[in-house]
């Protein structure tokens, strides 16, 4: 240890055959020297090494970076690594302006640590998925920190918070039967009636429906390509790779299309599928309108509630109900992970269920 901080700090040696006093260090890998004095002007070695403190290089002092307060951090996260697709910008800047910045806006990102925050997300009003939301966003804003330079790389301090409940959906994703679907259907005008076509056959998104062009219809051969969604009016790409795909269009579905287009004003290649005609064609019918009119049939159909996204979980429900296998309907539905397919979406919306349980029972118990 003696060995090692004399090549840090050099040393004060005496030589006997010049009757002086030296200073030696080591500095890039080569010995340096320098000459303190005379034994007449230092007679000990003590008052020596005492006049060689002028000498000794200047140790670099470890550089501070000031830990910047969470409203700082989430502007330069917005300049440089926030997501480029829409709906996830527009999502994470709700998180961010209702909850994260009231709340930490003012401190310094070291405040944001495990206890604090998950006692703070219990008292949220919140669903557990939501809450789930803001402690991933929270995770990102302090590996974004690290990424930077402004503290060092370490455990998210974020990833030891738990939120109860947060796999658990609090309102149960609503699947139609054909029945209700058909009731639903008969309500609805056009342009609504060929969307809902479009969504359940297909299981579009509402964004991936809305974005369709008629350019993306390959009347010859039978095909639908989807390459873009929109929304709050806003033109973007589709939500995955996965999602961006050219599917089968069957001969019944492609003549409601073509009598669709027949009935519109705008059928133009590049015109949208469902332009609307109070924007002049220059954009699709919104989502709060599609929304609006869906809502309205299914209270007239007497169905109850009903979404948008309904149409893609019914779609899956009947995918199931026709015996499609697991890695198809994972294909159709564009999903990028089959676990998405079997567990977020689909249930058993026929009687496919009891048709089971009564097969298994009649192997228990014989007949006669």
């Amino acid at each position: 240890m003696k060995r090692a901080a004399r090549f840090k700090t050099g040393s004060t040696v005496f030589d006997k055959r010049r009757k002086t006093w030296n200073y030696l260090w080591w500095q890039d890998g080569k010995r340096r020297s320098r000459l303190i004095g005379t034994l007449q002007e230092f007679s000990t070695k003590g008052a020596a090494q005492t006049a060689a403190q002028s000498f000794r290089p200047s140790e670099p002092q470890p550089t501070t970076t000031s830990v910047p307060t969470v409203r700082e951090l989430v502007t330069q996260y917005r300049e440089e690594k926030m997501p480029p697709r829409l709906s996830t910008r527009r999502s994470y800047d709700q998180w961010l302006e209702n909850h994260i910045l009231p709340k930490w806006g003012d401190c310094a990102l070291t405040d944001v640590q495990a206890r604090p925050v998950e006692l703070w997300l219990d008292s949220v009003t919140l669903s557990p998925k939501s809450k789930s939301h803001i402690r991933g966003l929270l995770h990102v804003l302090w590996d974004f920190a690290m990424w930077c330079g402004y503290l060092p790389t370490q455990r998210n301090p974020v990833e030891l918070v738990t939120i109860k409940g947060a796999s658990k959906r609090v309102h149960k994703p609503r699947s139609l039967t054909v029945e209700e679907f058909q009731q639903f259907a008969r309500q609805l005008g056009e342009p609504y009636k060929t969307i809902a076509l479009l969504c359940v056959c297909f299981g579009l998104r509402i964004s991936e429906c809305l974005a369709l062009k008629w350019s993306d219809v390959d009347w010859l051969n039978g095909r639908l390509q989807v390459e873009r969604g929109i929304v709050c009016q806003n033109v973007d790409g589709v939500k995955t790779i996965n999602s961006e795909r050219a599917m089968s269009i069957d001969a019944e579905l492609l003549a409601v299309l073509k009598a669709w287009k027949q009935g519109t004003q705008f059928s133009a290649q590049d015109d949208w599928v469902f332009a609307s005609p109070a924007k002049i064609g220059r954009l699709p019918f919104s989502y709060t309108g599609v929304l609006h009119a869906f809502q309205k049939a299914a209270e007239q159909a007497g169905i109850g509630t009903l979404g948008t996204h309904s149409m893609r979980h019914s779609y899956r429900s009947w995918l199931d109900a026709v015996g499609t296998t697991v890695a198809v309907q994972q294909k159709l539905m564009r999903h990028a992970d089959v676990r998405t397919t079997m567990n977020t979406y689909g249930d058993v919306v026929t009687n496919e269920m009891a048709e089971a349980a009564s097969k298994v029972v009649r192997l228990a118990i014989p007949p006669g």
